[in-house]
């Protein structure tokens, strides 16, 4: 072989390769890329698009409509009919500030983008569709409504949904803002100090307090924790004490007494028996330090990775020191105690429909993770049962429905305690699980929040069928 053969094999070689190169690239990109990129806000094309499709309506799961487009001489508008009530799920899209909510998550579908090939040959000889796909959720208007109310003047969120299937019947998070009204309001907006713009029912980050101890105990019984403990009122880890609210001395209290007092020394002391990896991947299988897939963004909750003093371990146990959750992944643990230790995946659109009115895409239950044992969660659910019954509970009792459920009352850094009240109904079937958390709220869970669950439930049995 002279060198003019090995030269064009080596040019040969490096076309090959380039070409290789550019089909792995191009393969990447049409997997991983091109649905960020036709969806990003910067997208020119896409824009051309909303100013050319109608977008399409969403309606809650009765019927009622959230949000629809009219068109207008200069192009379309979008109306919200309900303000402020929607603007964390539903969220804007607007040309100057983007997108947020199912506008943004779902705006390939409301803008009819999700076409097969057959479909998009069609259109190239007929012109692009005049209106988007529509929405239907599984919210229901009356009881999202009704959690706002709730939550008016306050901060925090109330969620509902149901502990089988995933459907979510209202998610809440105040301070909130009006979609329809961002442009004038935007400055405010932003500057607000108490951020209307996060959603803190998916992406809110507390310290959950005593709601975590859902999580401590179902560790305890996997690792077969069955001593009593002596609550003296406080327990010092270390020279550092983590006191019982009020300073109450408890006496001797096994597991199910802990709960039902939601006793801080039992608990802490428990923490320390099991260690953080124990008491870590207990978290772990509850989905914190995880990604919850679901149709709206998220954040992650927190349970420290690494070793832990025995302090910061005790308080781990209680829900306070270093961990914090989302009202979502709470609502999703609290669930699984309803659901046999299944954790479903929740979701807010059931439907995607034509604008002729053919469903494109439903959801159906997924089973996303499995947190414990049905036996554990059994146990678990007859201690909750018993805090609503005789504990800390008792403002969340219905009369003639068993209701499951444990309070929260967290400390923070402003000073003024986070109230939480998480729970289920009815215990022995349940059709509904909620989470109420008020944050700042200067009060116990029992107090404030577990009163708020108690009608949500009333109301949301009253209305599902």
């Amino acid at each position: 072989m002279d060198k003019t053969d090995k030269r064009i094999i080596k040019v040969l070689t490096a076309l090959t390769l380039m070409f290789m190169g550019l089909v792995v690239y191009l393969t990447y990109f049409q997997v991983f890329q091109a649905s960020k990129v036709v969806n990003s806000n910067y997208n020119k094309r896409l824009w051309a698009n909303e100013e050319s499709v109608l977008r399409g309506t969403i309606y809650d799961r009765n019927g009622s409509v959230l949000a629809y487009s009219e068109k207008t001489e200069n192009g379309q508008t979008r109306l919200y009919p309900f303000g402020n009530l929607y603007s964390h799920v539903i969220g804007y899209s607007y040309r100057e500030y983007g997108k947020s909510g199912l506008e943004d998550s779902y705006n390939k579908e409301l803008l009819n983008l999700y076409k097969n090939p057959i479909e998009e040959i069609t259109q190239k000889i007929t012109g692009p569709r005049k209106n988007g796909n529509n929405l239907a959720l599984t919210l229901d208007n009356s009881l999202q409504d009704k959690a706002s109310k709730y939550l008016s003047g306050k901060k925090g969120s109330i969620i509902l949904m149901n502990p089988k299937t995933g459907e979510i019947y209202a998610m809440v998070s105040k301070p909130d803002f009006d979609p329809a009204t961002l442009k004038e309001d935007w400055e405010d907006i932003v500057e607000n100090q108490d951020s209307p713009f996060i959603n803190r029912a998916s992406m809110g980050l507390y310290t959950p307090g005593s709601v975590f101890k859902i999580i401590t105990a179902t560790a305890a019984l996997e690792k077969g924790l069955s001593r009593s403990y002596d609550c003296k009122g406080s327990i010092v880890i270390e020279g550092y004490e983590l006191r019982d609210y009020g300073g109450n001395s408890h006496g001797s209290v096994d597991l199910k007494k802990a709960m039902e007092v939601s006793c801080n020394s039992a608990f802490a002391s428990m923490g320390l028996e099991l260690g953080s990896a124990a008491l870590r991947d207990t978290a772990q299988n509850y989905l914190f330090n995880e990604k919850i897939p679901f149709d709206i963004k998220t954040k992650d909750s927190i349970f420290p990775e690494g070793g832990m003093t025995k302090p910061e371990l005790g308080a781990s146990a209680i829900g306070q020191g270093k961990i914090l959750v989302t009202p979502l992944n709470m609502l999703l643990a609290t669930s699984a105690i309803a659901n046999d230790g299944d954790i479903v995946k929740p979701y807010l659109v059931q439907k995607v429909i034509s604008p002729e009115g053919s469903v494109l895409k439903e959801t159906t239950p997924d089973i996303l993770a499995t947190a414990t044992d049905a036996l554990t969660a059994q146990t678990i659910k007859d201690m909750m049962v018993n805090v609503v019954d005789n504990g800390t509970g008792k403002n969340a009792h219905i009369r003639n429905v068993k209701v499951a459920g444990k309070t929260g009352t967290a400390e923070n850094e402003t000073g003024k305690e986070h109230a939480w009240f998480v729970g289920f109904a009815p215990a022995d079937d349940p059709k509904v699980a909620v989470v109420v958390v008020l944050e700042s709220a200067g009060s116990t869970g029992g107090k404030s929040a577990a009163p708020i669950a108690r009608d949500m439930i009333i109301s949301a049995l009253n209305r599902i069928q």
